[in-house]
């Protein structure tokens, strides 16, 4: 039987982690979950310790302080990878990403034919909940400017709902992932893409969070405009394979 790792990064997520977990351990496929806690001050990390004695398949590993989210998926990839997981899925802790969905993205990498799924905003079918129309022109923008960059067939290149399959997370070099806040999600894409994988998107409906406090920033939109051009320049002159 394939395994299937779910890992949610956390910072601040009482509202929602036992939701959250409970809801992805209800699904027809069998999923696992790992939260990566960058020392939430809030209790999130007992939380899940607390589960622990009940449900089966709930894992945890604690960070000092706030690393970033790009080194938290990071952390939770060589994990699954240290452990022998054939599928490992990003997922947010604030139910903005449908759990159900997982079910989906996992039926298309077990189907054998993708390498990398993205559950995606912006094919037909997707789409947004409740963003303000100046949040989403500014994220369709930042995809846009990126896809022209890049050359990437990705039309949502900052969606965090996505699913890798062993061999991607085995062939990449990780540690040459540079960015640690949310485009990692562009980096790791163009990573997969440059590496010769195939990614396919499928549509998904993202929802705002409705608990908790949102982690965007100004820093975001910078991170993803500026640190895009660096990217290209430097995928001229390394590989992101493990050598």
């Amino acid at each position: 039987m394939k395994q299937h790792l779910v890992i949610i990064p956390t910072y601040n997520e009482k509202e929602n982690i036992i939701s959250i977990i409970e809801a992805v351990k209800n699904l027809e496929t069998a999923f696992d979950v790992l939260v990566v806690d960058d020392g939430s001050p809030d209790g999130t990390a007992d939380l899940v310790k607390g589960m622990q004695t009940t449900t089966p398949g709930v894992f945890i590993e604690e960070r000092k302080g706030k690393l970033g989210l790009g080194t938290a998926y990071i952390h939770g990839f060589n994990w699954a990878l240290s452990r022998g997981y054939d599928f490992i899925y990003e997922m947010d802790a604030d139910f903005s990403h449908n759990p159900e969905d997982l079910v989906r993205l996992a039926r298309e990498l077990e189907g054998d034919k993708v390498d990398l799924v993205v559950g995606s905003r912006y094919v037909n079918g997707g789409g947004v909940v409740d963003w303000p129309k100046r949040r989403l022109l500014l994220s369709k923008c930042a995809s846009r400017y990126v896809r022209i960059i890049t050359g990437m067939p990705v039309k949502d290149v900052t969606a965090g709902f996505v699913g890798y399959t062993n061999e991607v997370l085995s062939t990449l070099d990780l540690s040459k992932i540079q960015f640690i806040g949310y485009s990692f999600q562009i980096e790791m894409k163009f990573a997969s893409w440059l590496s010769g994988f195939k990614i396919k998107e499928i549509p998904i409906f993202f929802k705002d969070r409705e608990k908790g406090k949102s982690k965007m920033s100004a820093n975001i939109i910078n991170e993803a405009i500026f640190g895009v051009l660096s990217m290209k320049i430097n995928a001229f002159k390394q590989s992101y394979k493990k050598q």
